[in-house]
């Protein structure tokens, strides 16, 4: 068996997520491991006046070029029936992805058929990593939708000006919740993993979409991976500290598990670890619940090196 993949550098001095605690959140001892396989749903299908979002990075698929092999945890072929089986228990209505290449996108539309998809490839069409918006049609539909670089030419396919040497995207939507006639604004992104400056400069870029720009006025829901920890990071401090959004973690009601680490890289999470996947929001939304899904199967096996991150949302 070949060895796990090293964990991708992350923002330089990441500290433990601090985190208060909510009404009716989970206690737990900090080493205590997560349990296995169970059938349940931590959130599932969302009632009408709700929206279920997850963040979801389901890591990107390094299977054809043989860099893994069958029985790797990080092996794609034996990950994707884990993340399908994952995504039909949770049904969420909004969900946001990262690292998916055009082929795995079939998984998650497996999972989810009543789901559409906006986002295309941070190349070009179906080139490079999708950080795509799954959403149930059912529920929800789209007014407008596009996607921008995260640099000085956002508009230009591929460019990367901000001292990452990796491409940066976000996708962006105005949607309507069919029941209610409600309008607001969906925003899915992954920030650099290597450049501090880049991941300021992202977030500044959202927040100018949100106050000022095509969004500006709309109630928000933000997902994504941020590479940056909850609380100790600039991007975090940008966004939520001196920044317009709520982290929905923090805002929730009612936590529903420990307070997780998102990148476990296939290890066990950790309770009090660095939250760097979020789901954010503006102030018009509430958040009722939050969790984070440490769900694996019963050989002990995850969908992916993240743990997706889960909220329960009520429209205003």
């Amino acid at each position: 068996m070949a060895p796990v993949p090293a964990r991708r550098t992350v923002l330089t001095g990441l500290g433990a997520a601090a985190g208060g605690a909510a009404l009716g959140a989970v206690a737990g001892p900090a080493d205590a491991a997560p349990a296995r396989a169970s059938s349940r749903a931590l959130i599932g299908r969302a009632r009408r006046g709700a929206l279920h979002v997850m963040s979801a990075n389901i890591r990107y698929d390094r299977s054809g070029s043989g860099d893994t092999l069958p029985g790797d945890p990080d092996h794609w072929p034996d990950r994707r029936p884990l993340l399908i089986e994952l995504l039909e228990r949770e049904q969420p209505t909004l969900l946001g992805i990262q690292e998916a290449l055009y082929g795995q996108l079939t998984a998650v539309e497996e999972a989810l058929p009543r789901h559409r998809s906006i986002g295309y490839g941070r190349e070009g069409g179906s080139g490079g990593e999708h950080s795509a918006i799954f959403y149930d049609t059912t529920r929800l539909e789209v007014l407008e939708w596009d996607q921008f670089w995260l640099s000085d030419t956002p508009e230009l396919i591929g460019s990367a000006t901000w001292g990452n040497t990796v491409t940066r995207i976000v996708v962006r939507a105005r949607m309507r919740d069919l029941a209610s006639g409600t309008e607001f604004a969906m925003l899915n992104t992954h920030f650099d993993h290597q450049s501090e400056t880049a991941r300021i400069r992202s977030a500044g870029a959202l927040i100018d979409l949100l106050h000022g720009g095509e969004l500006d006025g709309l109630p928000a829901v933000v997902t994504g991976d941020f590479n940056s920890s909850a609380q100790d990071s600039s991007a975090y401090t940008t966004l939520v500290e001196d920044g317009p959004l709520l982290d929905a973690w923090e805002a929730a009601e009612k936590r529903l598990t420990p307070a997780w680490g998102t990148f476990p890289a296939y290890e066990d999470p950790v309770e009090g670890g660095d939250r760097i996947d979020w789901v954010l929001t503006t102030d018009e939304l509430v958040t009722t619940q939050a969790a984070i899904n440490v769900w694996r199967d019963a050989s002990g096996a995850y969908p992916s090196d993240h743990v997706p991150v889960q909220a329960l949302i009520s429209l205003p």
